[in-house]
């Protein structure tokens, strides 16, 4: 009678080594922002503006030019500037998406060739014509500018919210449908949440289509960093003119630096590459 093979019964403290094994920890998710997203653009636009600052400092302003920019001129036209932007952009966003999502459902999708014409007339008429149409109609004023540059901006909002809806996975929705989930359940937990990388790149593009657009308020009564703008173009005042610019740019710079850190932010967690 042989002896049984000691290959074939494991050892004791081996399969106590192998039960006590400690499992490892999941690897930690990298953060949705890195110190050079929120580092290097700000840091780019303060440099800018304590070059602007300190060439001001010493530059030589005549008279209608230290007129332009005292007594509160300038901080007047950059928050006259923000309002009209930040304004027009709410008003583009609960007109836009909710239109989007409307014009995705079945009952409503023959429509979506209508206002996406109508949403391309809005952005292929000069904007400045645009305007100047709107004040005839509507007289001088900031209302007038905030509807043109409503009408300017809400045609990204509104295809990106279209495309990002009908881009969705149609088997995630006949999943959705299959555990129970509601029409609206499913609009709200699914097809929304998959959506909303393209709408949000949608709302960056407007904010700076608007920032851009604002600029052009002050020829209806809006006011606005075009101000100085104009100011300084009509006077033939350069240090006017390059003020107005600067600040310009440094806005629009600075909203879509604060769009794509709120487009990171916002975008579902599952979504991230």
């Amino acid at each position: 009678m042989t002896a049984p093979d000691v290959k074939d019964v494991p050892s004791e403290p081996a399969a106590e080594e192998k039960a006590e094994a400690p499992r490892r920890p999941p690897a930690p998710r990298p953060p949705r922002i890195s110190w050079q997203k929120l580092t290097v653009l700000p840091a780019a636009l303060v440099a800018l503006l304590l070059a602007t600052y300190l060439w001001f400092q010493q530059a030589d302003l005549d008279a209608l030019s230290r007129n332009a920019l005292s007594g509160g001129q300038v901080s007047k036209a950059l928050w006259q500037h923000i309002q009209l932007t930040v304004i027009s952009t709410f008003f583009v966003l609960i007109i836009a998406i909710p239109l989007g999502i409307l014009l995705t459902r079945r009952a409503f999708s023959k429509a979506t060739p209508v206002a996406m014409a109508f949403a391309n007339m809005g952005q292929a008429t000069p904007a400045i014509g645009l305007l100047a149409l709107l004040v005839i109609w509507l007289g001088i004023g900031r209302r007038a500018a905030l509807i043109g540059m409503i009408i300017y901006a809400i045609l990204p909002v509104l295809s990106n919210t279209i495309t990002g809806l009908k881009a969705n996975d149609p088997t995630l929705l006949e999943a959705a449908r299959g555990i129970g989930m509601s029409p609206l359940g499913v609009l709200r937990r699914v097809e929304v949440p998959l959506a909303v990388p393209l709408i949000l790149a949608g709302v960056r593009t407007a904010l700076v289509l608007n920032v851009g657009t604002a600029t052009l308020a002050v020829f209806g009564g809006g006011g606005g960093l075009g101000v100085l703008i104009t100011t300084g173009i009509t006077n033939q005042r350069m240090p006017v003119l390059v003020l107005g610019s600067i600040l310009t740019v440094a806005l629009a710079l600075l909203v879509d630096w604060l769009a794509s850190i709120a487009e990171l932010l916002l975008r579902p967690r599952g979504l991230q590459s």
